[in-house]
């Protein structure tokens, strides 16, 4: 069940401040409070989603192509196109700390051994 209190629907809804990327009426991408890399992004969907398994079962087909194309969008913006990876932790045992769906979008290679 989706926590509409969790960190991410708070900033959504403009409660927690942000360091904006890219932004449109389907995504929101920001810079991570915690950086992993050097360029440490987040992009997560305006809808009520958990995890990537709930997305893709539950988000509409032209909310999930405007998702990737909202991450497309943020790898540009950054001029990352040779340069990032991105990482989608799926449950708290694989690390997903915010049960709110979100791509982490990290470069430069200053990456923690657990990764």
């Amino acid at each position: 069940m989706y926590d509409k209190n969790n960190v991410f629907a708070k900033i959504l809804r403009g409660e927690i401040p942000n360091k904006t990327v890219y932004s449109d009426d389907n995504v929101l991408a920001f810079y991570d409070v915690a950086p992993r890399a050097r360029v440490h992004v987040l992009v997560i969907p305006r809808g009520e989603y958990t995890d990537i398994f709930d997305f893709t079962k539950n988000a509409p087909a032209d909310v999930q192509l405007a998702f990737w194309n909202g991450v497309r969008n943020t790898v540009e913006k950054l001029g990352l196109r040779d340069n990032f990876r991105t990482v989608a932790n799926t449950g708290r045992g694989a690390g997903q700390s915010v049960m709110h769906f979100h791509i982490h979008i990290m470069s430069d290679e200053r990456f923690s051994e657990d990764f």
